[in-house]
């Protein structure tokens, strides 16, 4: 059973960091390209960043270009998003998504 459980989210102020992990199983997670999305309630799931598999190229949305960072650890089979310079509208459930589906959401809230 493949299984994507996401921690890291919590309450941050704008300007501030936060890093989210997201743990994979049930598959070889070395073998995909894996990604993290976002989503608002009430509007559609927007893509934030993709990290592929092997060859440490990754990619960003315009949004989070410069401010977020993508990485992973095959060894530990983990996925991260580091979130720097936050901004209010960067409030949303994020989840880490592969081929397989998307997993367990965290909460990211950015307020004053």
């Amino acid at each position: 059973e493949v299984q994507l459980q996401a921690c890291g989210g919590g309450l941050v102020r704008p300007g501030g960091s936060l890093k989210l992990s997201c743990v994979a199983s049930g598959f070889t997670f070395s073998n995909y390209p894996m990604s993290w999305a976002r989503q608002v309630p009430g509007k559609e799931l927007e893509w934030v960043a993709t990290a592929n598999k092997g060859t440490g190229v990754t990619s960003y949305a315009d949004s989070v270009k410069g401010r977020f960072t993508i990485s992973r650890d095959d060894g530990k089979n983990t996925l991260y998003l580091q979130m720097n310079s936050l901004k209010p509208e960067d409030t949303a459930m994020y989840v880490c998504a592969c081929e397989f589906g998307r997993g367990q959401e965290t909460l990211v809230t950015v307020s004053s």
